[in-house]
């Protein structure tokens, strides 16, 4: 079985976001940038169907500019077999990505597609249902576990309630929850041996797919800075800054 993951590049989760001076976007420049975390959960969990036996192969997709090449070499290291960059200097949508994941769908023709269930640049969670209503495949969004047996897959849903486990068909999309697995680290080796795994370049017209944007950034704002908190001496004392100083009562 083929299992074909998405992974993004975003900025590490480490930096403190900058606000372009102009208010057009996030600063970028000199910036260190990571593959999106629930990337990393959705590479992890096929790696893991592999080494289980259940999948034979695990194929790294990634959209945008050529930097990406190092996000797909690390999901190479972490045990993908081989790697796809769609390239594009374009500002590609949710839509527009899961356009172009369709067109590889259809050329890869895998059983099972991970994905993040979100990213921590953008934040929609949108692009996995969006491949799962183009293709259309069933879907199992915020996957905590993935059970694959012949040519079913069970995902169990973290849901406001508890947890739900729904059961698919293959093909289908599965995005990925926090509590799905802990990714590994990539060892040495692996990251010299991935250097010399497989990475196919191709275009979004290769693809046949429209990327252009379909909704623009009207201005980007730092969140307002929060005020300290303080301490009350007593239930009174809060009652009071409640009433006069907040307003809340």
């Amino acid at each position: 079985m083929k299992v074909l993951v998405a992974v993004k590049r975003v900025i590490d989760y480490n930096v403190k976001v900058r606000v372009k001076s102009d208010h057009s976007g996030v600063d970028l420049a000199n910036v260190k940038m990571a593959m999106n975390p629930f990337c990393e959960i959705a590479i992890e969990e096929a790696v893991r169907l592999k080494e289980k036996g259940v999948a034979t192969e695990v194929v790294v997709v990634s959209i945008g500019p050529k930097a990406c090449q190092e996000q797909i070499r690390t999901a190479l290291a972490l045990g993908a077999d081989r790697g796809i960059h769609v390239e594009t200097d374009e500002e590609i949508q949710s839509l527009a990505a899961a356009k172009l994941l369709k067109a590889i769908v259809e050329k890869e023709e895998p059983k099972l597609i991970i994905l993040g269930k979100q990213s921590i640049d953008t934040d929609n969670n949108q692009t996995g249902q969006m491949l799962a209503a183009l293709c259309g495949y069933g879907q199992g969004t915020f996957a905590s576990e993935v059970k694959v047996e012949g040519d079913k897959v069970e995902v169990t849903r973290e849901i406001d309630g508890g947890l739900v486990t729904v059961s698919l068909s293959l093909p289908a999309v599965v995005t990925t929850d926090l509590r799905l697995n802990e990714p590994r680290y990539a060892s040495l080796p692996n990251i010299m041996k991935a250097k010399k795994k497989p990475l196919e370049v191709m275009s979004p017209a290769d693809l046949g797919a429209e990327v252009a944007p379909r909704i623009s950034v009207v201005k980007v704002e730092p969140p307002a800075q929060r005020s300290a908190g303080v301490k009350v001496a007593s239930v009174a004392e809060l009652v009071d800054k409640l009433k006069n100083e907040a307003k809340v009562l």
